[in-house]
């Protein structure tokens, strides 16, 4: 029988979200402060031979699905070696990438050589200027041409991650619902998150997208769908087009009964859950000489105190780490 992580509430751990970087190339008003410097030292982040075992060490005890994310992972040297080296694991069936795609048309073609199947990217908005604003200096054209590279270069599917935000960017809704269906794009909408400082003063605009959703109903034909994948996102297809459009909805309808997640920050923490402290440092375990069997009985011990759900409503000033410490 094949081996699996179950937590305390029956939930199987079969994704972990793999961030090689807490660096970012652009500063997001919701996730870094503009002049946020205080990112670890890379040589506190883990190696890729730890990354290799631990990924390894997962993969034995189920899990069949890796994410590579950040802070923003194509600025970790030699990724695509890291990506054929997980790839390369016997019983991991799907490796993906989250990314900002603003240095993806470098990239593109060497992460699908090298196993990376498909690609979420962050995009919350097509006029560059705006762009501009909420990345605080990204360049709009870059994130697009980068978006052409991955599909020149085979990645399938194509993902775009959009951040509604009440005031800021919800006029462009329908405009990136077009402009992903002629794109042949999945679009996932995704609620404001109370991480970090910066998280928090973005809930300012937050919006629910219960709303959205209705009023998107009033404009395209919503049909229910499902999309492949261990994400979270809710989906619907709109009809007369192959455009599928999820909503990850942390706020006002959480998931966490089917949280099958965890992550694991570029210096070696496993956090349990997104919205809560609870971790497991795995970095002084790796460099003390933990041998493989310790390595799989820390990680089934920190599994069985998963928390069963996080706590933005009821506490939203508990995170004080921003989301690109935690990995997207």
């Amino acid at each position: 029988m094949e081996p699996r992580l179950i937590d305390s509430f029956h939930r199987a751990i079969e994704y972990v979200r793999l961030s090689v970087t807490d660096r970012c190339d652009l500063r997001c008003t919701y996730c870094l402060p503009e002049n946020y410097r205080d990112f670890s030292e890379p040589e506190h982040w883990l190696t890729f031979d730890e990354i290799e075992r631990v990924m390894r060490a997962f993969t034995e005890l189920g899990v069949r699905r890796v994410r590579l994310t950040g802070g923003e992972p194509l600025t970790r040297h030699q990724l695509p070696e890291l990506a054929a080296r997980l790839r390369a694991l016997p019983h991991l069936d799907d490796l993906s990438l989250s990314t900002n795609a603003v240095q993806l048309k470098k990239h593109a073609r060497a992460l699908f050589q090298a196993g990376v199947q498909r690609v979420n990217v962050s995009l919350d908005s097509l006029r560059p200027e705006r762009f501009h604003a909420i990345t605080r200096g990204g360049k709009l054209n870059k994130v697009l041409d980068g978006l052409a590279a991955a599909r020149q270069a085979g990645l399938r599917p194509i993902k775009i991650n959009m951040v509604v935000m009440k005031g800021v960017n919800d006029d462009e809704i329908e405009d990136m619902v077009n402009f992903c269906a002629g794109q042949d794009f999945t679009l996932r909408l995704i609620e404001t998150m109370p991480m970090g400082d910066t998280g928090r003063s973005a809930t300012d605009h937050y919006l629910s997208l219960e709303e959205v959703r209705r009023r998107l109903e009033t404009k395209f034909e919503l049909v229910p769908a499902v999309m492949p994948g261990g994400g979270p996102a809710r989906y619907v297809s709109v009809a007369g087009t192959n455009l599928r459009i999820g909503f990850i909805t942390p706020i006002s309808q959480h998931f966490c009964e089917t949280c099958n997640r965890v992550r694991l920050s570029a210096d070696g923490a496993l956090y349990l859950c997104l919205g809560q402290e609870d971790k497991l440092e795995l970095r002084p375990l790796l460099r003390q000489g933990i041998s493989d069997e310790e390595l799989k009985a820390a990680i089934r011990a920190a599994i069985a105190r998963k928390p069963e759900r996080h706590e933005f409503r009821e506490q939203p000033r508990k995170i004080v780490r921003f989301m690109s410490r935690t990995g997207g």
